[in-house]
C-alpha cells in the first residue's frame, strides 16, 4: 500500500489550530461528535502515522489524521 502525501485532502482551518475532534467532523471524518469521541477513544485515529486518544489533542497545519473505517483508511491533512 502507497503512503503518498499528495494523495491526502487538505482541509483548510480558520485559526492556526484546531481541536482534533473538531477537526474529524469538519474534514467529514466523522459524522458528529459522537462518532467523533468514539473513532478516538477506540484507537482509530492516528496523528501523523501515531495513535493518539485525546480528543482535545491540538492540530496545527501540516498534521495529518487517518481514521480506520470499515471500507479502510481515510486521511486528510490540516490546512
Amino acid at each position: 500500500m502507497s503512503n503518498s502525501e499528495s494523495a491526502v485532502p487538505e482541509v483548510p482551518i480558520r485559526d492556526d489550530v484546531i481541536r482534533l475532534g473538531q477537526f474529524l467532523k469538519l474534514a467529514d471524518l466523522a459524522k458528529d461528535g459522537a462518532q467523533a469521541r468514539d473513532l478516538i477513544a477506540d484507537g482509530e485515529v492516528r496523528v501523523n502515522g501515531e495513535v493518539e486518544t485525546r480528543r482535545g489533542r491540538q492540530l496545527v497545519r501540516g498534521d495529518v489524521v487517518s481514521v480506520l473505517m470499515p471500507a479502510g483508511e481515510e486521511a486528510a491533512q490540516v490546512g
